[in-house]
């Protein structure tokens, strides 16, 4: 199964700094990563810079489309109004289809704000209590939310990079 997980921290580095700890987790076999991506907001800026990981990225990885769409969806629906965030209830309604629920939506945009950031991670075959070690030092808050098979071939489907 896959999993999508969101890691946040208390700074707007840390998600650059818990990258190391990925990488040296998929390079010891004890996690595999699909597709990630950071978001980094600094205090004061109204909005988050973000970036996929494309060296992190697995074959099968998402397009951009996908983090893009999401990100949207996450930082800057609610900056666009109503009229734009109307439009985009059915982009939602699809994001839910694919087991990105409005309550994993609704966690992100409350948690993740100016001063602080978050590891994006499409992930399988961890193994939790040595990932969940080599986070530690780093005081992150994980948000998750697991993809059935079918909700990841969707997925796959609608934004993969053919």
């Amino acid at each position: 199964m896959t999993t999508l997980s969101a890691w946040k921290f208390d700074s707007p580095n840390g998600a650059e700094e818990a990258v190391g700890t990925l990488e040296a987790l998929q390079k010891e076999g004890l996690i595999t990563v699909h597709d990630a991506a950071i978001v980094e907001w600094q205090a004061g800026k109204k909005k988050p810079k973000t970036r996929q990981l494309n060296h992190l990225a697995g074959a099968g990885a998402l397009s951009g489309s996908f983090w893009g769409l999401l990100f949207g969806l996450l930082f800057f629906v609610p900056l666009l109004g109503m009229a734009v965030g109307a439009a985009t209830g059915a982009l939602a309604g699809s994001m839910a289809d694919v087991g990105i629920d409005d309550d994993f939506i609704a966690t992100i945009r409350k948690q993740v704000q100016p001063g602080t950031s978050a590891l994006f991670v499409m992930t399988s075959d961890a193994v939790m209590d040595k990932v969940h070690d080599a986070f530690a030092p780093l005081h992150p808050e994980l948000i998750t939310t697991n993809l059935n098979k079918n909700e990841e071939a969707q997925l796959r489907d609608l934004f993969g990079d053919d």
